[in-house]
């Protein structure tokens, strides 16, 4: 089955090239993408996405403030892919249940493996909760 997934980066770039990625990945459809961390949390509600690409740095509500936006207002959370230009925020996005961390510029090989682990956590839930 696959993956639905929102891409939300404040530049065009980032977005457009994950995007391109992303459509030559097998089994995973971009159902939507933003700009802001406020058009992040309304794609994911409208969408309820398996997977978001989310950059940490963005005007008004960062990476991390979307995920706390979510949780406050009970939005059932996706696999969360940070993608951003700064490791700095590895070990924060991790203890936020983060899938995984992919630097900017992107690396074909790297957001296949996020997608993988993010697959493999699918996975597992399902087998948890049927």
């Amino acid at each position: 089955m696959p993956l639905s997934a929102v891409i939300v980066d404040d530049e065009q770039l980032a977005r457009d090239e994950l995007a391109y990625l992303l459509k030559n990945t097998d089994d995973v459809n971009v159902v939507g993408q933003g700009k802001n961390g406020l058009e992040a949390v309304n794609l994911i509600k409208e969408h309820s996405p398996d997977l978001v690409f989310l950059d940490v740095q963005m005007p008004g509500l960062d990476g991390f403030a979307v995920i706390k936006k979510l949780l406050d207002k009970k939005i059932p959370l996706p696999k969360i892919v940070f993608a951003t230009a700064f490791d700095q925020y590895a070990v924060k996005a991790f203890e936020v249940n983060a899938v995984d961390y992919v630097l900017k510029p992107f690396d074909k090989k790297r957001v296949a493996q996020a997608i993988q682990k993010a697959r493999a956590k699918q996975k597992k839930l399902k087998r948890w909760y049927g």
